[in-house]
């Protein structure tokens, strides 16, 4: 895969994770592109709001300006807001106006964001066919508090314990990894621990050369529990006794959903923000947009991480994200798009 060369640089001894978590410290702490608005009055979003959905041919760019420039807290007032003072649900309300990818990007920006994962999980699981690529995504992308509280409310608004839904709808080596990412105990301090970076890619190069069939049990242990500054080192030590990059002999070991899965684990490890980039790319190359890929990751990452996912864009593929989002989408739906995307 040509996207190894660019998350990897074809040489991961080119890298020294230690310096850059230095340059890491320099940074600005807050990475995400919506920003809590300055002076915010909820009850006058909410009237503003309330017009422009009355208004003969509802007014997108009110409702997009106040979505986009508004953090998820404050659009959570704004709702209740809302709701307290016309008697009527904010949701139904879009649902009656909007269409389309508009109205599907302005609802999920409605949701508080375990609600919304929630929402994507219960959603991958319950259609036919599971959309395996989301529950990967997901799970390995979020925060120790994040999972548990998707577990909470999954459970509240579905009825069902997310542990089970995994089981009954994967199996095997891959259900074996999901439920260690649910299980939520990555560690996630920065420290690295570098006797134990060595043993654990000498263990993993010793699963990968087992005779037979590969010990992926290993792989899940370390890959789900270790955290991302330590596993990078881990990496490193890995292609020293290799000769393969690890994810190179994960894709020559393994097939399948397991395979995609401790891949993303392996990325997310390396560079969630170029991660993230990789699937707004695959999202928009080629013919045809993948809308749900797109809304999700520009949504759920707004607050944590696209200010970085759309600089790992540009340095990794010939066009900005800004300029592939006006290339493959249109309209009102474009411009709530470009407004997560901040700046150009």
């Amino acid at each position: 895969m040509s996207i190894f060369k660019k998350f990897f640089k074809d040489n991961v001894h080119d890298r020294d994770p230690e310096k850059e978590s230095v340059k890491e410290k320099e940074k600005p702490k807050y990475y995400g592109t919506v920003i809590p608005y300055p002076n915010f009055n909820a009850s006058s979003d909410a009237s503003v709001l309330q017009s422009a959905i009355e208004s003969k041919g509802v007014d997108e760019d009110v409702i997009i300006a106040i979505l986009v420039k508004r953090s998820n807290e404050q659009r959570q007032k704004i709702k209740a807001v809302y709701e307290a003072s016309s008697g009527k649900n904010l949701v139904k309300s879009w649902e009656s106006v909007l269409r389309s990818d508009l109205e599907d990007v302005a609802l999920a920006l409605l949701m508080p964001p375990a609600h919304f994962d929630a929402y994507l999980l219960r959603k991958a699981t319950k259609r036919l066919g599971t959309d395996e690529e989301v529950l990967i995504e997901i799970l390995a992308t979020r925060t120790n508090s994040e999972i548990q509280e998707i577990k909470r409310v999954f459970k509240q608004e579905y009825k069902q314990d997310l542990e089970e839904v995994i089981k009954e709808e994967t199996k095997g080596d891959f259900m074996n990894a999901l439920l260690a990412l649910l299980s939520a105990k990555r560690d996630e301090s920065t420290e690295v621990d570098m006797e134990l970076a060595r043993k654990d890619a000498k263990i993993l190069f010793e699963a990968a050369e087992t005779k037979g069939d590969i010990d992926v049990s290993t792989f899940i242990d370390i890959l789900t529990t270790r955290n991302g500054p330590q596993l990078s080192k881990t990496f490193h030590h890995y292609a020293a006794v290799s000769d393969l990059k690890l994810p190179r002999a994960l894709q020559m070991e393994l097939s399948g959903d397991i395979e995609d899965c401790l891949i993303a684990i392996v990325k997310c490890a390396w560079n969630t923000p170029a991660f993230f980039a990789e699937k707004l790319h695959n999202a928009m190359k080629g013919h045809g947009t993948c809308e749900d890929t797109l809304i999700r990751v520009l949504v759920s990452r707004s607050e944590i991480d696209l200010q970085k996912i759309v600089e790992e864009y540009r340095a990794m593929y010939e066009n900005t994200v800004h300029e592939d989002i006006v290339n493959d989408t249109k309209g009102h739906y474009q411009k709530v798009l470009l407004g997560l995307c901040g700046p150009y």
